[in-house]
């Protein structure tokens, strides 16, 4: 069962049978400007989005977007605490601000978006376009790199680095600096990874740390090449660390926030105390595990809550009627999380495999 057939959405709409993508997405309000979760879905010539109420979703639609002549921005990066927007611009003008739960998803709306506004064109103009792959090879975005390096969820890991005896904190080493960018697609090669590295130097968003980093690049007389050794230590420029999004780090616990970030996505959950359902950010993460989950709509990074998945007890909830301790005219993909201190946690995921993915992914981690 997905929430799509559950929407009291009459089947012989068109808009909803052609469908092309669906999801949840933050939208930023235009007369009042607070981010609001809605479900969005793309049809060939337009975004329709519907808001959410007890766990179900509204029969009619808030708003559309037509997307003829819509011009899009990603990622758009105004934005200094949701490094995950994209913009549209319509026709007539209105800009429309839209956060994914993550940067995946956040290029996959944007190329679907975009790829509907280009079958509305003509084929002269479609033809003449570049395609998405040949301007990526000419033009890389610098400032995108950096913001996805520098992105609390999956950016790169800062830590303590111990050099002749001196310790630098909230630094990471020229090797894993390549390591990421090619494990994030950034640079397909080492080669390219380090060329990318070198360019962030060379424009002062990242800099040598210790001695040993900066003699090294003195002595080889490359005071602008970026060095793939695990001896090689960087940190982000100053300017950037005052932009605050990684304010969040030094907040939470350092262990809970050290694993890897092994899955992220938009789940509805039922509130412990008023027993209502509202849109969260989820963050799964490994050695250790931890699954922590954010209020999409506030700007503030750190979390509403979270929990470790050591002992955890992770069910699928049946779809016929509602389970006990459940409330509220709940949509189905409903599973269950029983923590080692015995909170239960109750989750519903957008699509029957989505919620089976969210519960295999946790339990590698139980």
């Amino acid at each position: 069962m997905s929430w799509q057939s559950c929407s009291g959405i009459p089947e012989r709409n068109m808009d909803m049978k052609s469908s092309v993508r669906e999801g949840f997405l933050i939208k930023r309000g235009h007369v009042v400007h607070n981010w609001k979760a809605r479900w969005f879905v793309l049809t060939p010539d337009k975004l329709l989005y519907f808001k959410y109420e007890g766990g179900k979703r509204d029969s009619s639609q808030r708003g559309k977007i037509l997307l003829k002549d819509c011009v899009i921005t990603c990622p758009f990066l105004e934005y200094e605490n949701r490094p995950l927007v994209l913009k549209l611009h319509s026709k007539l003008g209105v800009d429309h601000f839209l956060e994914a739960c993550s940067r995946e998803e956040r290029d996959a709306w944007a190329a679907d978006i975009r790829a509907a506004v280009d079958r509305l064109q003509t084929a002269e103009e479609d033809e003449a376009k570049p395609s998405s792959a040949e301007t990526q090879l000419q033009n890389v975005d610098l400032s995108k790199v950096l913001d996805s390096m520098y992105d609390v969820h999956s950016g790169i890991r800062m830590g303590s680095h111990v050099e002749q005896g001196s310790t630098y904190s909230n630094c990471f080493s020229g090797s894993a600096v390549v390591d990421w960018l090619v494990f994030v697609r950034f640079a397909l090669t080492r080669l390219e990874a380090v060329t990318l590295g070198s360019a962030l130097v060379e424009m002062g968003h990242l800099q040598p740390v210790g001695l040993r980093s900066v003699e090294a690049l003195r002595s080889a007389g490359l005071s602008q090449q970026f060095l793939d050794d695990s001896t090689a230590l960087y940190s982000f420029a100053e300017n950037l660390k005052k932009r605050g999004s990684v304010k969040a780090e030094k907040s939470l616990s350092a262990l809970e926030l050290s694993g890897k970030v092994v899955k992220r996505g938009y789940l509805l959950k039922q509130g412990h105390r008023r027993k209502n359902w509202k849109v969260r950010l989820f963050v799964l993460r490994s050695e250790p595990a931890f699954l922590h989950y954010f209020d999409p709509c506030r700007d503030d990074c750190s979390p509403a809550g979270g929990f470790s998945l050591r002992g955890c007890l992770v069910s699928s909830l049946e779809d016929n009627g509602v389970p006990s301790g459940v409330k509220g005219n709940v949509q189905g993909n409903l599973f269950k999380i029983i923590t080692q201190s015995d909170v239960h946690y109750f989750i519903q995921a957008p699509t029957q495999q989505e919620k089976t993915e969210w519960i295999d992914a946790i339990r590698q981690q139980t």
